[in-house]
């Protein structure tokens, strides 16, 4: 059996090479999983807002959805 050296620099460029080679390939993948980090990120945002802005009957609500229709 025999033993192979690869020192850390080469190990580092292989692996930027394959990582580039993924993103490329599967560009379409990457941006669907950033545009649904970004949409957690909101719904989180909005879920605070609403649970420190004050509270609005149901009433309300449905006012304003029927007016803007």
């Amino acid at each position: 059996m025999s033993v192979v050296s690869i020192d850390e620099e080469r190990i580092k460029e292989l692996f930027k090479q394959a990582l580039m080679e993924i993103l490329q390939e599967k560009k379409e993948l990457l941006y669907e999983v950033i545009v649904d980090a970004m949409e957690d990120l909101a719904l989180v945002n909005a879920i605070k807002e609403g649970e420190s802005g004050r509270s609005v009957r149901r009433a309300e609500i449905l006012e304003i959805l029927e007016s803007e229709a």
